[in-house]
């Protein structure tokens, strides 16, 4: 794995890191396919019950594409005749199904801006944990450039299609309290208060019922292009997975013992 990837598996609960503090944690080729990878082998890992998604340093979550590389890569492409941005096919797209779709909670921990990509990456996870000092900002109109790594999906459904059209063809950076205001946060809590917040936070989706959270996932991505007969089948399946479970027979134990449950994620 690359450096500027760093991978920590604690108890259930994997620790992703972007590792460029130096760059803003900006996304070239090699971090995109440590990022990549990683992210696909924590959602097939059996052992890994919660993703915490993260970047290093105070400045930045992550502000997107690497520029200074891209454009080495765009004048390449010129030169060769090439596409210029296979990277959304080679990189991205993989990315953000092993992200938006594991059957695993995800937690985004924000404490700086998240731009382009890497805000598309922050609105893929399902809860985003900021710093008062956050903020977001999609980037991509402002070179050129359309929605990619998912937002055109995800941020509709954060914050409705008027604000995310807004948002995604004027863009500017929305600072942590307007995040909350607008659904982009879960929690917004004082710098130095993040990492252990965050943590904190996704160990407990870690220790909960992930069968049933993976099942709430699938539920919903699904029920938001389907009809409603057609969700309901889903529902009956989905719920048959998770009745299934051991995790439900330890939790109807405990509640009728008047005790916490201790669940196994299976």
């Amino acid at each position: 794995m690359s450096d500027s990837v760093l991978y920590e598996l604690d108890g259930g609960l994997a620790v992703v890191t972007i590792n460029r503090p130096e760059a803003m944690n900006a996304l070239d080729v090699a971090t995109k396919v440590a990022l990549r990878d990683t992210m696909i082998e924590a959602a097939a890992d059996p052992a890994v019950r919660a993703v915490l998604l993260t970047g290093a340093g105070e400045r930045a979550f992550c502000v997107g594409q690497d520029l200074n590389e891209h454009l080495t890569l765009l004048k390449r492409a010129e030169e060769t005749g090439e596409g210029a941005l296979r990277t959304v096919a080679e990189h991205y797209n993989p990315l953000v199904r092993a992200l938006a779709g594991m059957r695993k909670p995800t937690v985004a921990a924000v404490g700086g801006v998240a731009a382009g990509a890497g805000a598309s990456l922050a609105f893929a996870c399902d809860f985003r944990i900021l710093s008062e000092r956050a903020g977001f900002n999609t980037a991509f109109a402002g070179i050129g450039l359309t929605a990619d790594s998912g937002a055109s999906w995800t941020l509709p459904r954060l914050v409705g299609h008027a604000k995310a059209t807004e948002l995604l063809m004027l863009p500017r950076t929305v600072k942590a309290a307007e995040a909350m205001e607008l659904g982009l946060a879960t929690k917004v809590v004082a710098p130095e208060e993040l990492a252990a917040t965050a943590r904190v936070f996704a160990r407990e989706l870690a220790e909960g019922p992930t069968v049933a959270f993976g099942a709430i996932k699938a539920s919903l991505a699904y029920g938001a292009s389907h009809s409603l007969d057609e969700l309901l089948d889903k529902e009956d399946e989905l719920q048959t997975l998770a009745g299934e479970s051991e995790d439900h027979r330890i939790a109807v134990r405990a509640f009728i013992a008047k005790e916490k449950p201790k669940y196994l994620g299976r």
